[in-house]
């Protein structure tokens, strides 16, 4: 899909220090652990990875995400086999920064309790990467059994923050402004994912209602000028995950991402890989990508990475360092 590099700006982008600010734990899955539990079964690569492939709607790429996590995801300690792989990925790319989510529905549908996958994860980070991790919960996880979890959850103790996850058809039930404004009070990063398959309304929505700063993806946002300015005017950063977007047909193409409307317009935005298990890419290729279908020059990338640092939940001592050593990476190209 996307043209082959010229070897300098290969290893610029390889060398340019990174984060990755929109990560499902559960869709980034490593294949070669499946690949371990069933050598026949999982012997070939996966079809959604081919770099045409799309997925036909939300829902397939959905219950294929889930059919597979679950067969893996079963233990914390299956949460910390996965975590070491994925984050020594991430050390290989020059990563060194991760917000991470775990699903609510795991805890629901496996009975692990949630602390012990937040430690499970936590305990898995290599020395050179800092990594946050969230929660995440769809529109309707407010049942019998999640309520009383998802009420406690802002007291774990090493939860960075809580994401709205989900299909966005779903209304935005009572209970969430509520916990996220609990989960703001109590000093945690807020996230939503909106804009992605809902309207650029349901982007309003997220930072008007829930005071979100953090918006995943956003995409849609374009189809109201008014909502862009809105994001641009109360400093929200889009969290965007372009060839997720390409894969899941928000956008036909990527030369048709509004990534380089945004950023030309002053919107903050980062870039992640979303649910690498079903899309097949890594941070490097996202780079890439931007780099050859959206023309994006090395100052403008070496910009994206600065905004994933400028938002990184880390004191303000080691964001400067980072944010130096992006300058000084861009400065021998």
């Amino acid at each position: 899909m996307y043209p082959s590099l010229e070897p300098v700006i290969a290893d610029f982008i390889h060398r340019l220090p990174k984060t990755e600010t929109h990560l499902h734990i559960e869709g980034a899955l490593p294949y070669s652990l499946l690949q371990k539990l069933d050598p026949v079964k999982f012997a070939e690569p996966q079809a959604c990875w081919a770099d045409d492939f799309k997925w036909q709607c939300f829902e397939d790429f959905e219950a294929h995400l889930i059919e597979h996590a679950m067969q893996w995801f079963t233990t914390p300690e299956r949460y910390y086999e996965a975590a070491k792989v994925i984050f020594e990925g991430h050390l290989q790319q020059n990563v060194r920064y991760v917000e991470t989510s775990f699903h609510a529905g795991i805890i629901e549908f496996l009975g692990i309790p949630g602390p012990e996958i937040l430690s499970a994860i936590r305990s898995a980070v290599p020395k050179g990467l800092e990594l946050r991790v969230f929660m995440g919960m769809s529109r309707n996880s407010y049942n019998e059994t999640l309520a009383p979890v998802l009420d406690e959850c802002i007291e774990w103790e090493g939860l960075a923050g809580i994401d709205l996850h989900g299909v966005e058809s779903l209304p935005l039930e009572a209970w969430t402004p509520k916990l996220w404004a609990k989960a703001r009070d109590a000093g945690l990063e807020i996230k939503a994912h909106a804009g992605e398959f809902g309207p650029a309304a349901h982007v309003r929505e997220a930072i008007e209602i829930l005071g979100v700063k953090r918006v995943q993806h956003g995409v849609r946002a374009c189809e109201d000028p008014r909502v862009v300015q809105l994001a641009i005017e109360k400093g929200v950063t889009f969290d965007v995950c372009p060839i997720s977007n390409v894969k899941l047909d928000v956008v036909d193409t990527m030369a048709e991402h509004p990534i380089r409307q945004y950023v030309e317009q002053g919107l903050r935005c980062t870039i992640s890989t979303d649910d690498p298990f079903s899309f097949g890419n890594t941070i490097e290729e996202e780079y890439r990508a931007l780099h050859t279908e959206l023309r994006f020059k090395p100052v403008e990338l070496a910009r994206l990475a600065k905004n994933g640092f400028e938002v990184a939940l880390v004191d303000d001592g080691l964001r400067s360092k980072w944010l130096a050593e992006v300058d000084e990476t861009l400065h021998r190209v």
